[in-house]
C-alpha cells in the first residue's frame, strides 16, 4: 500500500457495472481504501465489500442527510428512490431511524476502522432537521465510543456561509466536547483556518478531495496544518481531481490529491506520501 482514500464510496450504485474492477484498479495502483456508508444499506454493502478484499475498509454509519427527508445523487442509492410526487428531480422522503444494535452488530467487523458519516449538513437545513441531526450525531459518537472506533466527520455549514461560516462546525464542535471519547477525521474540510486549527486542537485529522487541484481556497490550510494531521481521500464518486474532471471519480485518483497537498506545501512528494499514509495507519488502527 501506497496510498491510502480516506473517504470513498465504492459502495454506490455508481459503481455497479465495474465495482470489482475499479476496487482492483485502485490496487494495482498501491491505494488502500475506506468505504464509507450513508445509512444502513451503504454500510451494510461497505463492510461486504472490506470483507471481500484486501485493499478495502468500512466506515458504517448514518449520513445527516439521511435522518429527515432529503436530497440525495442518483450516483448514491439509484433513480429508484426518487419520489416523483414531490415533483424535484433527487428528492427522496425516506429518512432513517438510527438503530444502535443493528449498527453495532456491524462494527463488530474487523474490517471496520470508523463510525460514520456523521455529523451536521446545514446546507439545505430547516431547525427541525437540525435538532434530528444532532440527535442522532451524539448516538453515533456514543456507538464510537462503545466500539473504541474513531469518528468519520461530515460537517457541511450552511449555503450562506461558505468558508468564513462557522455554524456547522462550531455546533459539531461542542457535541463533540461534551459526548466524544474518542478522535477521528473530519472528511472533506470546508472551512477557513480559523475553524481548522478548532478542530486540530481537539485531536481531529483534516482530510481533503480532489477539489484542492483546481481551486486554491483551502491552500492556507493545508500549508498550515501539521502533516501528521493531514489525510488524502476521494469522496469518490464526487469531485474528480484534475486532469480528470468531468468524469466519474474513483480511488485509483487520490495519488492526485497526495501530489497537491505535496505542492501546496512546498515538500517532497515521497516525504508527504509516506507520512499521510502512516496518518491513516495510526488514525484507522490499519496495521
Amino acid at each position: 500500500m501506497k496510498y491510502f482514500d480516506a473517504h470513498t464510496h465504492t459502495n454506490f450504485v455508481a459503481y455497479d457495472s465495474d465495482r470489482e474492477a475499479t476496487i482492483l484498479r485502485a490496487k494495482d495502483a498501491g491505494v488502500g481504501m475506506n468505504v464509507v456508508g450513508t445509512q444502513f444499506d451503504t454500510s451494510k454493502s461497505a463492510v461486504e465489500l472490506a470483507e471481500k478484499y484486501d485493499n478495502v475498509f468500512a466506515t458504517i454509519g448514518l449520513h445527516p442527510i439521511h435522518t429527515s427527508k432529503s436530497y440525495h445523487d442518483a450516483q448514491e442509492l439509484g433513480p429508484s428512490f426518487a419520489e416523483a410526487s414531490e415533483g424535484k428531480e433527487g428528492f427522496t422522503s425516506r429518512g432513517e431511524v438510527f438503530d444502535m444494535a443493528a449498527y453495532e452488530a456491524l462494527g463488530k467487523s474487523p474490517r471496520v476502522i470508523a463510525v460514520g458519516e456523521c455529523g451536521l449538513d446545514y446546507y439545505r437545513a430547516n431547525e427541525s432537521t437540525k435538532d434530528i441531526q444532532k440527535e442522532v450525531f451524539i448516538q453515533q459518537i456514543e456507538l464510537a465510543n462503545k466500539l473504541g472506533k474513531p469518528l468519520m466527520l461530515h460537517i457541511r455549514p450552511s449555503i450562506s456561509g461558505g468558508l468564513t461560516s462557522g455554524d456547522a462546525y462550531d455546533d459539531a464542535l461542542q457535541i463533540l466536547k461534551a459526548h466524544a471519547k474518542v478522535k477521528g477525521d473530519t472528511h472533506f474540510f470546508a472551512g477557513n483556518w480559523e475553524t481548522a486549527k478548532k478542530y486540530l486542537d481537539f485531536g481531529f485529522t483534516l482530510s481533503f478531495t480532489g477539489v484542492v487541484t483546481f481551486t486554491h481556497d483551502y491552500d492556507e490550510v493545508i500549508k498550515n496544518t501539521p502533516l501528521d494531521m493531514l489525510l488524502s481521500e476521494t469522496d469518490a464518486p464526487y469531485v474528480t481531481p484534475a486532469p480528470h474532471r468531468g468524469k466519474r471519480n474513483e480511488p485509483a485518483y487520490v495519488e492526485l490529491v497526495v501530489r497537491q497537498i505535496a505542492a501546496i506545501r512546498g515538500e517532497d512528494f515521497e516525504k508527504v506520501r509516506e507520512q499521510l499514509l502512516g496518518n491513516a495507519r495510526r488514525i484507522f488502527g490499519i496495521s
